[in-house]
């Protein structure tokens, strides 16, 4: 079956090509006679307007691309939510691409995005992709930071200190009496683990008799994280306490602390603290404590961002720093009122 046109629609309605376009786009310039005569015609026919078509010869679609580094991820999800929220208000609709933290899959999106005229792009980045992103923007296609800056600062971003909440999850800890802490998350090459890593060695530097052990993960998922909690249950000599990079990563080493037969217990033997405070964190076994980041507010100040570089394409790069917050829970305080 052939698609029907707007030149079919013209003819059967008896009208030029042009007088559809005006029903469809500026119906208050044709006289109401002739738009009931050419809305008959698109009823009779079964015309569908191609809006995709029509933005793209208008220069842009009205799309943004959002690549985060794990879909599975809630956080990523909240993040995505909150740009969405605000893109809603504007028309657009948010296009969700996952990296699964690999550069060949970043670039990928990219040059989709890029194919597809987005309005903008919401990224966060694994490796170094000023140049990509460079390219993008002679494009005329702005592209915003999610939870990393750019290393030269040439692009705005929305990001929160991990650095702070890496030392103030270590300290946490360390208040808490523990003194043998091992940080488990990677791959180091992600910029939040290593700032997170940082945080960390920061906190212990100024604490004496205090040592941290570090675990590099391959990947921020649940499954690594349970590996990494077995290795540790197995050891005689155990840690008294574990900083996860993330909370996917603290609930697969509670899991594997807390199987049948394992002699562990959390937070008594060890302490267990993740980061990100998602939503399954408060409903874990043993409620986790966690580093809580604003995701929704970072993908809404993200969105509002590239929306300002839309109209205003010559503005200077943009950089919002959210600070993160502890939420203690009983991963860490037996005696802790879990929070949500």
């Amino acid at each position: 079956m052939s698609t029907v046109s707007v030149k079919d629609v013209a003819q059967h309605a008896g009208v030029s090509v042009g007088t559809v376009s005006n029903v469809m786009n500026h119906p208050a310039k044709v006289a109401p006679a002739t738009v009931k005569k050419v809305q008959r015609a698109i009823e009779a026919l079964g015309f569908v307007r191609n809006d995709a078509a029509r933005q793209l010869r208008d220069g842009h679609s009205k799309t943004v691309g959002l690549v985060v580094l794990d879909v599975r991820n809630p956080f990523f999800t909240d993040v995505a939510r909150g740009a969405e929220t605000r893109a809603g208000k504007e028309g657009l609709s948010i296009i969700l691409g996952n990296s699964d933290e690999d550069p060949s899959r970043e670039l990928a999106y990219l040059d989709l995005f890029e194919q597809q005229r987005s309005h903008g792009v919401l990224i966060s980045p694994i490796g170094e992709i000023t140049p990509r992103l460079t390219a993008l923007r002679d494009r005329g296609i702005p592209a915003v930071l999610v939870d990393r800056a750019s290393p030269d600062r040439s692009f705005s971003s929305v990001t929160v200190d991990d650095v702070a909440g890496g030392r103030m999850a270590v300290e946490h800890l360390i208040a808490e009496g523990r003194t043998r802490i091992v940080f488990v998350g990677g791959p180091l090459s992600i910029h939040q683990v290593a700032d997170r890593l940082e945080g960390a060695r920061l906190a212990v530097r100024e604490h004496d008799g205090v040592t941290l052990e570090v675990i590099d993960l391959d990947s921020l998922s649940v499954i690594a994280g349970r590996k990494a909690g077995a290795s540790i249950a197995a050891r005689t000599e155990r840690p008294d306490a574990v900083f996860a990079a993330n909370d996917l990563v603290a609930m697969g080493v509670l899991q594997a602390l807390m199987l049948q037969g394992s002699d562990v217990r959390v937070p008594e033997d060890i302490a267990l603290i993740g980061y990100d405070d998602i939503d399954f964190a408060s409903a874990a076994v043993v409620p986790l404590s966690s580093i809580r980041q604003p995701a929704g507010m970072i993908g809404h100040t993200a969105l509002e961002i590239l929306l300002e570089e839309v109209e205003a394409p010559d503005m200077a790069a943009r950089h919002v720093v959210f600070q993160p917050e502890l939420v203690v829970r009983r991963s860490t305080s037996a005696s802790a009122i879990d929070s949500m």
